[in-house]
């Protein structure tokens, strides 16, 4: 994992501070920017579709990105949509690189090995690779023994739905044979898109066996499943949209803050408009469990951080 210039790490620490003196979580740490709505895929589950716009200019990236740069956000993640659409990721992905927090990247094309990948991955801490039956793109496991030679930390997400837990046994033990770590994302209900979520509790159970039975592999927090069953999702993690507007308080309710080119981050957080945001998330009694939203605190916890992220810095290289 890669150690950021030290005076990088210092909003998002004031931020995390600010949050616990005020008892609220004002500053985000995670951000998700979703740089196309443009994808490969119709999967059941997502409702992306729903809502296809034109792709924002390069240099209107480089505006978000500059504008997280300057928050508390430690962790961007590029998504979409499908990233690798955009003409211009190579050019965003070195863009990326010199700004002040870590790049996750999560991709699902069938075909990932015809894109310069080996070029890509120098500007990636995280790379995620979203294999699943809602992706209908299984065939990816068999090219995990080239992926995770990649200079970067490889990592397999899959969406399970209440019709897939069962089959997280082979792709966990695939994950854990060929060196690669495993994310589980539980679908969450979303509107416009199919209800695919599972039972939690199934669910849960079958990731504390599959975490004793391949240690160092499955970087899903426990502390998700808590959070669900106290109806406590966070706004410490934050999505764009591929318009660059902010959704706020969450991508589920569909509502949508400031646009990200025009106007700070960090200075648009401690507006009347972001407290009533925060408000309506704490009052909403959806209880989706969308995974960003349910899994973040577990980050901010020493513990459960450690132990959560443990897979990824102990990436193991066990092909048999």
């Amino acid at each position: 994992m890669r150690i950021l210039p030290l005076t990088f790490y210092i909003p998002t620490i004031q931020g995390l501070w600010k949050n616990f003196i005020h008892r609220e979580t004002i500053y985000p740490f995670y951000a998700s920017f979703k740089v196309t709505s443009r994808c490969h895929f119709d999967c059941p589950f997502c409702n992306i579709k729903k809502d296809r716009t034109l792709d924002i200019s390069t240099d209107e990236i480089k505006i978000i990105l500059d504008n997280l740069s300057r928050s508390p956000v430690l962790m961007t993640s590029f998504e979409g949509g499908e990233p690798l659409l955009r003409k211009d990721i190579g050019e965003l992905l070195q863009y990326a690189r010199k700004c002040k927090f870590y790049l996750l990247f999560t991709t699902s094309v069938r075909n990932i090995l015809d894109y310069p990948m080996e070029e890509y991955a120098n500007y990636i801490d995280f790379l995620h690779i979203s294999i699943d039956e809602g992706h209908d793109n299984l065939e990816i496991f068999d090219l995990l023994s080239d992926l995770v030679k990649l200079p970067t930390q490889v990592s397999v997400q899959t969406v399970v739905t209440e019709d897939t837990v069962s089959a997280l046994d082979e792709k966990v033990e695939q994950c854990y044979r060929k060196g690669a770590n495993i994310v589980v994302i539980p679908a969450a209900p979303m509107d416009g898109a199919e209800h695919c979520f599972p039972d939690v509790n199934v669910l849960e159970k079958k990731i504390r066996y599959l975490r004793k039975r391949y240690a160092d592999t499955i970087h899903t927090p426990m502390g998700y499943f808590k959070a669900y069953q106290k109806h406590k999702c966070s706004s410490a993690s934050i999505i764009i949209a591929p318009d660059g507007y902010l959704y706020y308080p969450c991508h589920i309710l569909e509502t949508k803050g400031p646009d990200l080119k025009t106007t700070d981050l960090k200075e648009w957080l401690v507006s009347k408009e972001a407290c009533k945001g925060r408000e309506r998330m704490k009052k909403c009694s959806r209880n989706c469990g969308w995974y960003q939203y349910y899994s973040i605190n577990s980050y901010t916890s020493p513990w459960q951080g450690i132990k959560s992220l443990k897979p990824m810095l102990l990436q193991n290289k066990k092909d048999i």
